[in-house]
């Protein structure tokens, strides 16, 4: 008979076992697999560049898949990145918006003008701790959660 240790089975033929909630497994697989939308403005455009080079490889945080806002699935989550996408920078005027967050509500904020390539992956991972917190399936699904609540009372 094999041997069991606490939820985890370990055998050398079928594999381990783990178990979880589900909303920390579809967590799991969303904060390592986010689309970064390519949106860049001069200076932070080439910030991103250098994050998504091999000195930096954004990649390995799982957001290496470039695409536009319209192409990502949802949930979509916004990274507010340099000064000008979080004040509008220097430039105050009837012309420039005031910051991203006027038009979209943004989840994390990066300062810098442009920000480093550093801030950015330090900003990526404060986004990926706030998606792993979150209650994936009761938000996705409300319906079928409260269902699934009534069937189990």
């Amino acid at each position: 008979m094999p041997e069991t240790r606490g939820t985890a089975y370990d055998s050398k033929i079928e594999g381990n076992v783990i178990f979880t909630r589900f909303d920390a497994a579809l967590n799991w697989v969303r904060k390592n697999s986010l689309w970064p939308m390519p949106m860049g403005l001069a200076c932070c455009a080439i910030e991103l560049m250098a994050a998504a080079a091999s000195r930096f490889d954004i990649a390995r945080f799982g957001a290496e898949v470039m695409r536009f806002y319209e192409q990502m699935p949802e949930p979509k989550w916004v990274i507010a990145m340099g000064a000008c996408a979080s004040t509008g920078g220097m430039y105050r005027s009837y012309a420039v918006l005031q910051g991203i967050d006027q038009l979209l509500p943004v989840d994390v904020y990066i300062s810098g003008c442009p920000p480093r390539p550093e801030a950015l992956l330090a900003g990526l991972m404060k986004l990926q701790e706030k998606i792993s917190r979150e209650r994936s399936f009761r938000n996705q699904k409300p319906e079928l959660t409260e269902k699934l609540e009534e069937a189990l009372a």
